[in-house]
């Protein structure tokens, strides 16, 4: 495990896309896994003002909202081609489908795409309670792909990005830490001190599946990119 510390979220987004470029130019990525919310927004500010192409590169999202269309402007899918899509095309794109009638087989339909599309490198950001993706504490580390309740903190740290906490959805779909733990390389983002404690407990402490971060230490590449604040509780 890799652990760079940057001063700001700007640096951040830089150092995780000189990472990128590096093995885009080397010729090492073909699927890229992807996260939303506000962490990877500078990383994604990044790779929008480079050359880089990605027509020959395939997207694979790590989750998104149950109950809301691609067309819905809190959707990941909505985010994803605001902030990054829009500007640069892949050869194709996966989101899991947040109106899937059939839960059960929207899991194995994405599950499918993950086991075909084999992720070189998955962009992580980490919650306060330490989830990644949609992986809430307690979630097996063999899990693949699953509807997942959200927790109300979760749920209280994503209202910022919608009018009312009423309008949050309650259920997403999340790639599984089985899933992430499949990619050959993990970068993760992590900014502010409310990151500090998540970040301590994932790289210092025991791997447990009550800290779903912790998982990481299992991996054999990953590098963490985390502010000073976020830094902030690391003994060393």
């Amino acid at each position: 495990m890799k652990i760079i510390t940057v001063k700001d979220q700007v640096e951040g987004g830089k150092k995780a896309f000189e990472i990128l470029n590096e093995e885009m130019k080397a010729n090492r990525v073909q699927v890229l896994g992807l996260a939303t919310g506000s962490t990877p927004v500078t990383f994604y500010q990044e790779v929008v003002k480079s050359d880089l192409d990605f027509s020959d590169v395939t997207s694979v999202n790590l989750d998104e909202y149950v109950g809301l269309s691609k067309d819905n402007d809190q959707s990941y899918d909505y985010f994803m081609h605001e902030h990054l899509f829009n500007a640069k095309p892949f050869k194709e794109n996966y989101l899991p489908n947040g109106l899937a009638e059939d839960a059960e087989a929207e899991c194995a339909r994405y599950d499918q795409v993950i086991e075909e599309h084999p992720i070189d490198i998955q962009i992580l950001g980490i919650g306060e309670n330490a989830h990644i993706g949609f992986n809430e504490p307690g979630t097996s580390f063999e899990m693949t792909t699953h509807k997942v309740k959200l927790t109300d903190s979760t749920i209280e740290a994503n209202s910022r990005n919608f009018k009312k906490k009423e309008d949050v959805p309650t259920y997403a779909y999340s790639m599984g830490i089985k899933s992430i733990m499949s990619a050959k390389k993990i970068i993760l983002l992590a900014f502010g001190e409310q990151k500090a404690q998540a970040i301590k407990d994932s790289i210092e402490g025991p791997v447990t599946e009550e800290v779903p971060g912790s998982v990481l230490q299992n991996h054999a590449d990953v590098t963490i990119i985390a502010d000073e604040k976020a830094a902030s509780l690391l003994s060393k």
